[in-house]
Parts: C-alpha cells; sequence; structure tokens
C-alpha cells in the first residue's frame, strides 16, 4: 500500500524550519539545502512544495502574519476602541524576543517585495487589514468620545500602522542595545496622545501642579 504524504503538514515543516534558518542565520544563509535539512528532508524535497526560495520565504510570511492575526483575536475579544487598538499593537511590535524573531522573517521577505509584483501584492493585502481594523477601533473610539477632538481618523490610522511597520526595522538594527521596554513606552506615548482620559489626567495633573505653585508662592 502507497504511503500517504500530508502536502499541507509538509509545507507547514518547512515553512517553519525557514523561520528557525532565518532568525539564526539571517536570509543570506537561509540556503535551501540548509532548509531541507532542518526539515528532515532531501536535498531536492523543497521543489515539491515551493517552486523557488521566494515561494517559500513568502509562505513563511503569511505564517508569520496568520499567527500574528490569530493572537490579536484572541487579544481583542470583547475590547473595543483603545483599549482594543492598544491591544493589537501590543501583538504587532515586536516587544518580545518571539516578536522580534517574527520581525526578522517580515523583513526578510520585505527584501524580496521589489523583485516580485505578487508577493508585493501579498504584502499589500496583509498591510491593508491592518489599516481597516486600526480604523474601525479609531472609530469606536470616537463614538465613544476616547479620542481628542484633534485626531483626525484615517491620518491618525496611517501614523500608527507606518509606525508598527517602522519598528520592526528598529528592533533588528537595534542589535544589542534592542530594549522591549523602550517600545513598550513608544507604543504608550503613541497612542495616549490620541486619548481623550489620557489627555484629561495630563490637564489634572497640569492644573494640580499650578495651585500648589499659587500656594507657595501666594
Amino acid at each position: 500500500m502507497p504511503k500517504i504524504v500530508d502536502h499541507d503538514q509538509r509545507r507547514r515543516e518547512l515553512v517553519e524550519a525557514t523561520l528557525r534558518i532565518v532568525v539564526r542565520q539571517g536570509l543570506a544563509g537561509a540556503t535551501m539545502r540548509d532548509i531541507a535539512a532542518e526539515a528532515g528532508y532531501a536535498n531536492g524535497a523543497i521543489k515539491s512544495y515551493f517552486a523557488s526560495k521566494s515561494d517559500l520565504l513568502a509562505a513563511t510570511y503569511l505564517f508569520v502574519y496568520e499567527a500574528t492575526n490569530r493572537r490579536v483575536e484572541l487579544s481583542t475579544v470583547g475590547l473595543r476602541g483603545i483599549a482594543a487598538l492598544r491591544a493589537f499593537a501590543r501583538e504587532v511590535l515586536p516587544v518580545t524576543p518571539e516578536l522580534h524573531d517574527e520581525a526578522r522573517v517580515v523583513l526578510s521577505f520585505l527584501a524580496e517585495v521589489a523583485q516580485s509584483p505578487d508577493h508585493a501584492r501579498t504584502t499589500r493585502d496583509t498591510v491593508a487589514l491592518w489599516r481597516r481594523w486600526i480604523l474601525g477601533w479609531l472609530r469606536q473610539a470616537d463614538d465613544a468620545g476616547e479620542l481628542v477632538a484633534e485626531v483626525v481618523l484615517e491620518p491618525a490610522a496611517d501614523v500608527l500602522l507606518t509606525y508598527l511597520l517602522g519598528a520592526q526595522t528598529t528592533a533588528i538594527i537595534g542589535g544589542d542595545s534592542f530594549d522591549f521596554a523602550g517600545f513598550r513606552g513608544q507604543l504608550d506615548y503613541v497612542i495616549d496622545r490620541m486619548s481623550a482620559e489620557q489627555s484629561d489626567e495630563n490637564d489634572h495633573s497640569v492644573g494640580k501642579s499650578a495651585n500648589t505653585r499659587d500656594s507657595l508662592t501666594g
């Protein structure tokens, strides 16, 4: 009886092997031979599942992207507005060693995008979904009175998305000085600038400080 091959499982194993290799050795060091060895396959086996290294890297990017989206769905259950936005951003921002590894794969794939219109389309589609999510949560926040009056929704969504994507680059080039806590502080800064609640707290703090100074100089 012929052996039944689970092609989806083998594709997943090759994708996971690619992720590990890219994290350890970078894109230049992720040869098809090394990836096959990492997955426990013969050197030529990858061609049966992926036509090229570029296609394998694209599948690895989608694997990371879908994993991120699953975490987002879990972390935003029952949340709306600013709370959902903050939970989403913490799943995208590379603020843990695991998310830092994922950022390395994303950046490796983006280096390939310029050479492939199909892969560029894949990236645009994934980023467009995140933008729709961000804009939806901002609209919820606006309806609930959670945003300061100065916030314009679409530019605010674009700024936050640009920051999150750019932070992945900064995480990789940061080297030994990379600071997870620093990124968390940046995220709080970006979101707090939009939050009416935070603005009210700041105004109250400023007013309290002014009253204190008046009492001391009166």
